[in-house]
């Protein structure tokens, strides 16, 4: 086992105040998440790109219910936690609806910023997933990981979008 170095000051934090700032930190980033999609389908000009929006909302819904089931496992109220990562990543989102509306890359710009969302909640449902098994939660990890999987198969929706028409459009268009 390693040596950790401590201050007298330190508080003692565990593995589970660890996972339950992560929970909430995933809380919040879900909820933003549903307050931008409608944003995204909206200002996407594709009907498929629009329609993969739409789906990953109503699956976002799902994924905020399922949180809600962890906090009640670990005696806690849902509730978020400010996180400037999924801010910035769903401003960059926003920043291409605005400088790109109208474009041939709209779309191509829109799959790119909904796939750095995804790769940040894949990352954080992979490590809560591992923080429950160690806190003896399965109940916990089964409900993580269905989230874990729907994410999964986002990205791979949207990287299908991306090599299937959406990139290559967008370079024709421009062309």
């Amino acid at each position: 086992m390693a040596t950790t170095k401590k201050t007298a000051k330190t508080e003692t934090k565990s593995l589970e105040d660890l996972f339950l700032d992560g929970l909430k930190d995933l809380y919040y980033a879900e909820k933003k998440i549903l307050r931008a999609l409608p944003k995204m389908a909206k200002g996407a000009e594709s009907e498929e790109v629009t329609a993969a929006f739409e789906k990953h909302r109503a699956e976002t819904e799902g994924q905020v219910e399922r949180l809600d089931q962890v906090f009640e496992l670990f005696g806690k109220s849902a509730r978020g936690k400010t996180c400037p990562a999924i801010d910035g990543i769903l401003e960059e989102g926003s920043d291409i609806l605005e400088e790109y509306k109208g474009a041939p890359a709209l779309d191509a710009g829109l799959v790119a910023a909904a796939q750095a969302v995804e790769h940040y909640e894949i990352a954080r449902y992979g490590t809560l997933i591992a923080w429950a098994e160690q806190l003896g939660k399965p109940e916990a990890v089964e409900l993580l990981k269905a989230t874990l999987d729907e994410e999964t198969a986002t990205d791979e929706a949207l990287s299908a979008l991306g090599e299937g028409g959406v990139n290559e459009r967008a370079l024709q268009q421009a062309a």
